[in-house]
C-alpha cells in the first residue's frame, strides 16, 4: 500500500525519501535517533496530527519554517500521493489528494490508514478518561463519516456554550435570565449531535466487548476482563458482559442505549437540570466530552489495581479492536505500525501477540526495534534498514 515516504523538515529529518517494500520494513537503530519520528510522520498523514500528541509547530524541524510529508501509494488504496504539510509562520494546514489541495482538513483524514503499536499505548488504560474517549472519537471518525461530522459540530456547539457559561460566571451581577438564554440556545445543537455520539460509542461497546474478554484471555490473562461505557447526562452505562443486573431495569434500559432519539432527550433533559450549575460552575458538566471507557479485570479497575503487564495486554488488545474496526471499514488491513511495541513483555507475552498480529492479516508492516535482536521471528522476512541521526543508511 505504501510505496515511497518523502519527509522534509520533519522532526529531525532535513530530507527524507526511502522506499518501501510490499510486506514493509524493519527500522533499526538507538533510541533518540529517528525511528519513531519516521512511524509518526507516516501515521500523520492518515490522523493529520501526530499520534504522540504533539501540537503541529513542535514536529518541524529546529529552525525550519514549514514541514512536508508526501506517501505514494499502491492498490488497494483509492489515491496515489497524499500530501500534508505545515507552515510555521501562518499556522496554516494543507493536505493534497493526488495533488489538488483539499477545500477541507477532514476530506483527507484516514487517507493512508494505519494503526499504531507502542509501549506508550499503556496511557489508554492509566490515563485519565480524555484518552480513551480520544481513543473513540479517531477509531470511529476514521471508520464512520457520520460519527466524523457529529463529533465536529458537537465541538463547536460545546466550545461555544462554554463561552457563554464563562461570560456568565464572570459577569455575577448581570441578568440570570438573559444568561441562561444566551446558554441554552447551544442545547439543541449539542443535544442532536451529542446523541449521535453516545449511541454510536454504545454500538461500539457492545459489538465488541466479548471480542475485547478474548483478546485479552488468549493474550495470556486469566481472569475475566471487561469494556463498559459509563455516560454522563445521557442514558446509562453500558454494562460488561456477564454481569449481572436487575432484569426489570436491563430491560429498560440497554434497549435504549443504541437509540439516538432516545439518546438525545436525555442529554436535553440533562442540560436543562444542569443549567443553573454550570452557570455558576462555567463550564458544561455533562455530556459525551464527560463520559468514559471503563476497563476491569476480574470486576476490579484496570487503571487502579490492574499490574504493569494486566495494563499492558488491555492497551494491545485495545489497539487490536482498532485494526479490526479498520480493516471492517475500508475493507483491507491498514498499515501496521510497530514501534518496539513488545519491549515491555514478557516471552510468553509478546509471541501470543505476534501470533494475534498474524491472525489480523496485516499486509504490510513498519517495525521499528534498537537491535537486530529485537526484531521478532514473524518479521525476519522483513526489510531492514539502519537509522542513525536521521539519516537511513
Amino acid at each position: 500500500m505504501l510505496v515511497h515516504l518523502a519527509a522534509r523538515s520533519y522532526r529531525n529529518f532535513d530530507t527524507l525519501d526511502i522506499d518501501v517494500p510490499t510486506s514493509g520494513l524493519a527500522i533499526i537503530g538507538e533510541n533518540g535517533h529517528g525511528k519513531t519520528n519516521l512511524l509518526e510522520a507516516v501515521a500523520y498523514l492518515g490522523l493529520l496530527r501526530s499520534f504522540r500528541g504533539a501540537r503541529d509547530a513542535d514536529v518541524i524541524r529546529f529552525g525550519a519554517p514549514a514541514f512536508h510529508v508526501r506517501a505514494t501509494l499502491a492498490a488497494p488504496s483509492a489515491w496515489h500521493t497524499v500530501g500534508v504539510g505545515f507552515e510555521r509562520s501562518t499556522k496554516r494546514k494543507r493536505a493534497t489528494l493526488d495533488g489538488v489541495e483539499q477545500s477541507r482538513l477532514t476530506q483527507a483524514l484516514g487517507a493512508v490508514p494505519s494503526v499504531a503499536f507502542s509501549p506508550a499505548d499503556v496511557i489508554l488504560v492509566t490515563g485519565g478518561p480524555a484518552e480513551r474517549r480520544h481513543y473513540l472519537d479517531v477509531m470511529l471518525a476514521l471508520s464512520m463519516p457520520a460519527y466524523l461530522h457529529a463529533l465536529q459540530q458537537y465541538r463547536g456547539a460545546l466550545l461555544r456554550r462554554n463561552a457563554a457559561l464563562k461570560i456568565a460566571q464572570r459577569d455575577a451581577g448581570g441578568t440570570r435570565g438573559s444568561h441562561a438564554a444566551q446558554v441554552s440556545i447551544w442545547e439543541p445543537a449539542l443535544a442532536e449531535h451529542g446523541g449521535a455520539i453516545v449511541a454510536a460509542r454504545h454500538a461500539f461497546v457492545r459489538n465488541h466487548a466479548e471480542r475485547y474478554a478474548r483478546l485479552c484471555t488468549d493474550i495470556g490473562e486469566r481472569e475475566i476482563a471487561s469494556l463498559a461505557y459509563a455516560a454522563v447526562g445521557s442514558l446509562g452505562t453500558e454494562r460488561p458482559r456477564g454481569a449481572r443486573m436487575d432484569d426489570a431495569r436491563a430491560a429498560i434500559v440497554e434497549p435504549d442505549l443504541l437509540n439516538v432519539t432516545a439518546q438525545q432527550e436525555a442529554l436535553r433533559h440533562s442540560f436543562e437540570q444542569q443549567r443553573a450549575m454550570e452557570l455558576r460552575r462555567g463550564v458544561t458538566l455533562v455530556g459525551p466530552h464527560r463520559d468514559d471507557l471503563t476497563l476491569q479485570l476480574g470486576g476490579r479497575d484496570l487503571r487502579t489495581f490492574g499490574s504493569a503487564g494486566q495494563q499492558r495486554s488491555a492497551a494491545i488488545a485495545l489497539r487490536l479492536l482498532e485494526l479490526a474496526t479498520l480493516t471492517t471499514a475500508i475493507g483491507h488491513p491498514p498499515l501496521l505500525l510497530l514501534d518496539d511495541p513488545f519491549a515491555e513483555l514478557d516471552l510468553g507475552r509478546a509471541g501470543r501477540v505476534l501470533a494475534l498480529l498474524e491472525d489480523a492479516g496485516a499486509a504490510q508492516v513498519l517495525l521499528a526495534v534498537p537491535r537486530v535482536e529485537d526484531i521478532p521471528a514473524a518479521f525476519t522476512r522483513l526489510d531492514r534498514r539502519q537509522m542513525r541521526q536521521g539519516q537511513l543508511a
